[in-house]
């Protein structure tokens, strides 16, 4: 059985939250604590969901917390679609962005997928 850190969901929602906390530091002082701290705790959120479902023993609880993997992500480009409405970033930044998010939610998706066949199987 292999490592959460070894899937390859979680190694790019590590990328994402990564280049995450480096975007939120150009935003304006003021969005320090307002959508600069919401979009660091979605784009965590991913990652930490990914890693708990993945502790989980049953499908199920696997799953649920896979969704909510999927759902942080939906939710850190919705905080993006903010940045992009304020001009705190540009439209290229945020379709690179929106682009590594749905390539984790692709990644996610292919994991519950493969839990399902797991649970067939067995």
């Amino acid at each position: 059985m292999k490592g959460f850190t070894e899937l390859d969901a979680w190694k790019k929602s590590r990328v994402l939250r990564n280049d995450i906390f480096e975007l939120v530091k150009s935003f304006p002082g003021e969005e320090k604590y307002r959508l600069a701290d919401q979009i660091i705790r979605s784009s965590r959120s991913i990652g930490n969901n990914i890693a708990e479902g993945h502790g989980r023993f049953h499908y199920a609880d696997s799953s649920k917390f896979l969704i909510n993997a999927r759902g942080s992500a939906a939710e850190t480009i919705d905080h993006l679609i903010i940045a992009l409405d304020q001009k705190f970033i540009s439209d290229e930044i945020f379709e690179k962005f929106k682009s590594q998010i749905e390539e984790c939610m692709k990644l996610v998706n292919g994991y519950i997928n493969y839990l399902r066949q797991q649970a067939v199987t067995k």
